[in-house]
């Protein structure tokens, strides 16, 4: 009879459950939780009522008993709040949890997590056998639903230092899976001092928010994604036995970011971690995709010991890049055999007197971003006589950080280029403004008009037909010699950050082009995206002058390997960020003849997440262009605007045929499944 009363007590308070949630459906789990790219965002309220989506977890309470069994609590709630069940009965989904504790056996920067609880692992490959940390084995008791209590099958040591730091670690995973849901995580932790003293030892030398610029929701081992978790398994001491490899965090970490140009990949040898089941995960093509040596984009400043980068080289850290370098016999090694940390801020101190040499800051100084270079810095400030068939005078200023003018004839490339119309760029005129007299006539390109002002007449006219408005960029570099009269002397190509400015040809007021991607959201995973030679950097207004939908790189690629390639900005950067999904080859010709292919770009986020790198639903359809992109290496061409931006990423003849067959002589029927709020909105097919 209890155990019915019991029973019907559950049912009771999950029917109370539900009907308040349906109050709070809209306003709470679609506008405030969940975006558009969330499979959740797309459920009914019925659904959202009976399906109760999202997963927290939460520690409320732990302790370390008399004879070192450590018991915690714990909550499970949905994303508005309310308590879910372990097993998937009373609420849909069955919760998985696992628990471990570890601590930290000293202070300083050097101090690593140790796992309490450890397995024994051994290779079928090298025979060779491993002790590794792995999670707890011990029991849940519920409490109520929505709250439990943990008991870890494993109880302390009896030395174990009750003054160090411990850490009490979760990793969860939610399945929603029999409704087409994603399986959503949770991870989470407790730090405390079992004494009961202040908690002054930690571990943080990087944060999550660290790892989302690029990575967006990293997440490793199916259920791991908090770096204060990782940090609890991933220590000194801890190898892959199957490569021998370390799979310390530092060391993996600084390893993989650097893969492709690790000295012992280039040498030929993988640089590869064999995991769960034997999963083989190599790494040996991951680029970093800004300079390696911007250590302050993982060690950033909100970390707790975001400086351990600089104040604490080990042979560990530094190894793990410099992996040609052997410390115990000195080779490739400057200062000889090392076998201890102890002695290497001797000569690798946080900064010395110079850029670029031995102390960390300084041999981790990335050359574009030395302090020895002076800027450059153009503004446009005017375009005049600029109607159809006219050659434009355009004012610009050209001065370095100090606001001192620079000569445009001291610079060995000074470019200003104009393209237009702003509805979707047709054509780009880009002229030298360095002080040559251009061709054709008998005055100087540049004159100067006031401290750092100078005009520029073009000698190639606005075309006739020119409707609407254009846009005016420049773009420029320098030689600089750094460290000048040292053995460290090297030049360095100094550019300037590029300015657009728009002017009316026939519009009553000048129009901009539509924005949409930030350089912002670019420079989140790319730092300060520079390409061909450095000197062209913005993607939210720059780099669409030239990368248009009628161009291509028929110039540069050879005879024998055409048709040509479109390098229209929406098509290629959905192409190059789709990278190794890619089912056919995409390589574009670059200056010179360069080759590049990237079919093997590791993207590190979900491609699916439109909003990464779009701004203002700028990912919708219909989308702000009008003009077709030409690409006689696709299934067809033209290819309308908005095919074209799909068929970026989805480059599978299905796909392909999907949009022809949706394309007629008066326009792309894109819009009557995919446009906002349809049944096939873009944001919805991409959900995840």
């Amino acid at each position: 009879m209890s155990g019915s009363s019991a029973w019907f007590k559950k049912v009771a308070v999950v029917v109370v459950f539900l009907v308040a949630t349906v109050g709070l459906t809209a306003a709470v789990y679609k506008d405030r939780i969940f975006t558009p790219f969330d499979k959740e965002y797309y459920l009914t309220d019925e659904q959202v009522a009976f399906i109760r989506p999202g997963f927290n977890v939460e520690i409320t309470d732990y302790n370390i008993a008399a004879d070192r069994t450590v018991t915690l609590t714990f909550t499970a709630k949905d994303a508005g709040g309310l308590p879910l069940d372990l097993n998937g009965v009373y609420t849909p989904g069955s919760i998985r949890i696992s628990f471990l504790i570890a601590y930290l056996p000293e202070d300083g920067y050097e101090a690593q997590y140790v796992d309490y609880a450890t397995r024994s692992v051994t290779s079928p490959i090298t025979d060779v056998t491993a002790i590794q940390p792995t999670s707890d084995s011990g029991t849940i008791e519920e409490i109520e639903i929505g709250t439990y209590k943990y008991t870890f099958g494993q109880q302390l040591p009896a030395d174990y230092d009750q003054d160090a730091t411990h850490t009490i670690g979760f990793y969860a995973e939610r399945d929603l899976s029999e409704f087409d849901l994603p399986n959503r995580v949770a991870n989470g932790y407790v730090t405390f001092v079992p004494s009961g003293a202040p908690v002054t030892q930690v571990r943080q030398v990087t944060t999550d928010a660290a790892c989302a610029q690029c990575h967006d929701d990293l997440i490793a081992h199916g259920r791991r994604h908090l770096v204060e978790l990782c940090v609890l398994c991933h220590y000194a001491g801890v190898i892959d036995p199957d490569t021998g490899n370390s799979v310390d965090f530092k060391v993996m970490i600084h390893k993989i970011h650097d893969g492709k140009n690790l000295p012992s990949v280039q040498a030929g040898t993988p640089y590869e971690i064999i995991g769960y089941q034997q999963s083989v995960s190599d790494f040996s093509d991951v680029v970093f995709p800004q300079d390696i040596r911007n250590c302050v984009t993982c060690h950033v400043a909100d970390a707790a010991q975001a400086d351990a980068w600089f104040l604490d080289p080990t042979m560990a850290a530094c190894g793990s890049c410099h992996d040609n370098v052997n410390f115990a016999t000195g080779a490739n090694h400057a200062g000889g055999p090392y076998t201890t940390n102890q002695y290497c801020a001797n000569c690798h101190f946080p900064q010395g007197e110079f850029e670029f040499d031995a102390s960390i800051k300084g041999a981790h100084t990335v050359p574009s971003e030395s302090n020895q270079l002076k800027g450059i810095n153009i503004d446009i400030l005017d375009v005049s006589n600029s109607g159809p068939g006219q050659t434009p005078t355009v004012l610009f200023s050209l001065k370095n950080n100090a606001g001192d003018p620079i000569d445009p004839a001291s610079l060995p490339f000074l470019n200003l280029v104009m393209a237009g119309p702003t509805t979707d760029y047709t054509q780009t005129i880009s002229e030298s403004a360095t002080g040559a007299v251009p061709v054709g006539t008998v005055q100087s390109g540049v004159s100067m008009m006031a401290a750092g002002e100078y005009t520029y007449t073009f000698q190639t006219p606005i075309p006739e037909d020119a409707e609407g408005s254009f846009a005016m960029g420049a773009e420029a570099y320098r030689n600089v010699v750094l460290n000048p009269g040292t053995v460290d002397e090297f030049t360095q190509r100094e550019t300037a950050h590029n300015p657009v400015f728009y002017f009316a040809v026939t519009d009553p007021e000048p129009v901009p082009r539509r924005t949409v991607v930030s350089t912002t959201n670019c420079d989140s995973c790319h730092r300060d995206l520079a390409l061909h030679g450095g000197i062209r950097h913005d993607p939210t207004d720059y780099c669409q002058l030239c990368h248009r939908p009628n161009a291509n790189d028929a110039s540069e690629r050879p005879a024998d390997e055409l048709p040509a390639q479109t390098i229209d900005l929406r098509f290629m950067v959905h192409r190059i960020h789709m990278g190794e999904n890619l089912t056919r080859n995409f390589t574009i010709y670059g200056f010179h003849g360069s080759v590049n292919t990237f079919n093997d770009v590791a993207y590190p986020s979900d491609q699916r997440t439109c909003a990464k790198c779009h701004v203002d639903g700028t990912y919708n359809v219909p989308s702000g262009g009008i003009e077709s992109v030409v690409d006689e290496r696709e299934f067809f061409s033209p290819i309308p605007p908005n095919s074209a931006a799909c068929l970026g990423c989805h480059d599978t003849v299905d796909a392909a045929a999907h949009a022809f067959t949706n394309i007629t002589s008066f326009g792309e029927s894109c819009g009557a499944c995919h446009a906002e709020n349809r049944d096939f909105a873009v944001a919805k097919v991409h959900a995840h």
